[in-house]
């Protein structure tokens, strides 16, 4: 008996080994990276979209993974809908809306939220302002209540106005010594001027800031905040059946009719090449921005255009972010992307380098931009599209990502499916289509082209590339007169 175990043993031990042998001879194929498959399928919830009795919209997408919720009210205000000589008013009154709201005060709301182990923030951009509650479950029903006041009955404490005011002057004065900020301005003046709402900063200026009272958020907020024009966008771990009532005693009482859509003026395209160069004095960096008016968001070309995009300097292994970082060493970081926004917004190609390769970037930028416009690589496709398509789901990753993507479909009236079929149309973007938008978007010779940097260093160079018209400026130019803090924060 011992025998036949020991022999079975051997014939064992020798099919492993004729097994192993087999495995080392075959090994792993080590000559070049793996193939990637096709990205996953990304199986989203449905988006529940459903109508409160005052008119109010809901969107909801359940996730029952971890008990918590995220809630998003999107209103249809922001610094587009701005009075002449009230810039700013928008930012400011988002940024009020939990300084003081129904019978609370600032502290006292944050008391209330943080004991429920919740968080509460504002926001207001371009065309959306903003309130997000991110509460645990449990903590729903007392969070709400909480929300709506801010959202609904703020109360614009001028003590408090006193305060953001000082802030936000002192951040305007702030930015005179950060190039980065002068670039954004001047960038933005330069595309769209300072009559049209994308032109000017959101955060306002000195002369708006100093003069704006309690009264100019409370008629901002009365006329622009109502159901009509707002969106309740919602995900987590909660169902509709248990959802619909808790927002109808938070909301439900919420009356009123939104005021007549802002019309936006159409912004003129960028005429011949021009270099703005604003002298920031010993500065050891130059920041670089180059760009074009864009394309809307319902463009019919936004898969195609976000391909592009990846390609050009929309990821770390672009061409922009290659050849200026990896290969040349002149910055830490080179990215490009379009602004989309419900009327064209820009298109930008940005940054920051080493003062004494100023005019030596500007040329690998203009190089990259023009290449761009040939017929890409198949593999450099593919690569391109599979990091926009397997980078998809973390959109989706958490409940507070996920109520912010959702928030496009009521920024834009996107079809309920928009995110479903989204990495099937990236993986169907071709070649010739990826040619085709850099042809129709991108032109290399009607760009404005901004260099925040030190004239006396890097102006021979830059004009020493010809690139076109260089105009000298200021930072006072860009920014104006400085604030100033002793005599301005006190009020009117």
């Amino acid at each position: 008996m011992r025998r036949r175990t020991l022999l079975c043993g051997a014939i064992a031990g020798a099919f492993l080994a004729l097994g192993a042998g087999a495995a080392l001879a075959q090994g792993p194929d080590r000559s070049g990276p793996p193939e990637l498959g096709p990205p996953p399928r990304l199986d989203l919830p449905d988006i529940q979209r459903f109508t409160l009795a005052n008119g109010l919209p809901v969107l909801l997408m359940e996730s029952h993974r971890v008990p918590v919720v995220e809630i998003v009210l999107v209103v249809e205000a922001g610094a587009v809908d701005e009075l002449a000589g009230k810039g700013g008013v928008a930012s400011m009154t988002a940024a009020m809306l939990d300084e003081g709201a129904g019978a609370r005060s600032s502290l006292e709301i944050a008391d209330a939220i943080d004991f429920l182990g919740a968080g509460l923030t504002t926001a207001a951009g371009q065309h959306a302002t903003t309130v997000t509650l991110h509460t645990p479950l449990s903590k729903l029903a007392d969070a709400l209540p909480v929300m709506a006041d801010v959202a609904l009955r703020p109360t614009f404490p001028a003590e408090e106005l006193e305060r953001q005011r000082a802030e936000r002057l002192t951040t305007l004065l702030q930015w005179r010594d950060e190039p980065r900020a002068i670039a954004s301005v001047a960038f933005s003046e330069a595309l769209y001027g300072d009559a049209h709402p994308y032109g000017r900063p959101t955060l306002g200026d000195a002369a708006s800031l100093t003069a704006m009272t309690p009264e100019d958020l409370r008629a901002f907020h009365s006329s622009r905040f109502h159901p009509g024009a707002a969106t309740l966008v919602i995900a987590g771990d909660v169902t509709r059946a248990a959802l619909e009532p808790l927002l109808a005693q938070a909301f439900g009482s919420w009356r009123g009719s939104s005021a007549a859509a802002t019309e936006i003026p159409a912004a003129e395209q960028v005429g011949a090449r021009e270099i703005i160069l604003v002298d920031k004095p010993g500065a050891a960096q130059s920041e670089i921005r180059i760009g074009r008016i864009g394309v809307e968001r319902l463009t019919e070309d936004y898969h195609e255009i976000v391909v592009m995009n990846t390609i050009l300097g929309g990821s770390f292994t672009s061409r922009l972010n290659q050849r200026l970082r990896e290969e040349r060493g002149y910055s830490y970081g080179a990215f490009s992307g379009f602004d989309f926004r419900p009327t064209p917004g820009p298109f930008v190609a940005q940054a920051a380098v080493q003062t004494a390769v100023t005019d030596s970037a500007l040329a690998v930028f203009m190089r990259e931009i023009a290449g761009v416009l040939e017929r890409v690589p198949e593999d450099e496709l593919q690569r391109a599209k599979n990091y926009v398509a397997l980078g998809y789901p973390q959109s989706f990753e958490t409940v507070g990502s996920t109520a912010g993507t959702m928030a496009e479909i009521a920024m834009y009236d996107l079809p309920l499916d928009t995110f479903d079929r989204f990495i099937d149309e990236v993986m169907a973007v071709t070649a010739d289509d990826v040619q085709r938008v850099a042809r129709q978007y991108l032109d290399p010779e009607r760009v404005a082209v901004i260099v925040v940097g030190d004239r006396s260093v890097i102006e021979p160079g830059i004009r020493a590339l010809d690139l076109g018209t260089v105009r000298t400026a200021t930072i006072e130019d860009v920014l104006g007169p400085a604030p100033d803090l002793g005599e301005e924060t006190e009020g009117p």
